[in-house]
């Protein structure tokens, strides 16, 4: 049985990278908003703040979703790793 770690494939790099990201700005986009609309609550209503206040609201169930996927990805990619030393 090997005991080296597998590297995960280019895919859930790129998934990993874009989840933590989304999260992240969406986790900051939701307390810039709670901010600013504690502060001015008429400024969250032209400009820039409702594409802010909208990525809030998005950003964060896309980021999970993408989480998921990649736990999914990375669950198949090891179950066919232990097959294959099984096998041998």
């Amino acid at each position: 049985m090997s005991t080296e770690p597998s590297t995960p494939s280019l895919l859930e790099r790129i998934l990993a990278y874009a989840s933590l990201s989304i999260i992240a700005v969406a986790l900051l986009s939701f307390f810039v908003t709670l901010i600013v609309g504690m502060n001015d609550r008429f400024a969250m209503a032209e400009g820039l703040w409702p594409f802010v206040y909208g990525f809030s609201l998005f950003g964060l169930p896309v980021g999970f979703v993408l989480l998921i996927l990649l736990l999914i990805l990375s669950q198949r990619r090891r179950r066919a790793e232990f097959r294959r030393e099984n096998e041998r």
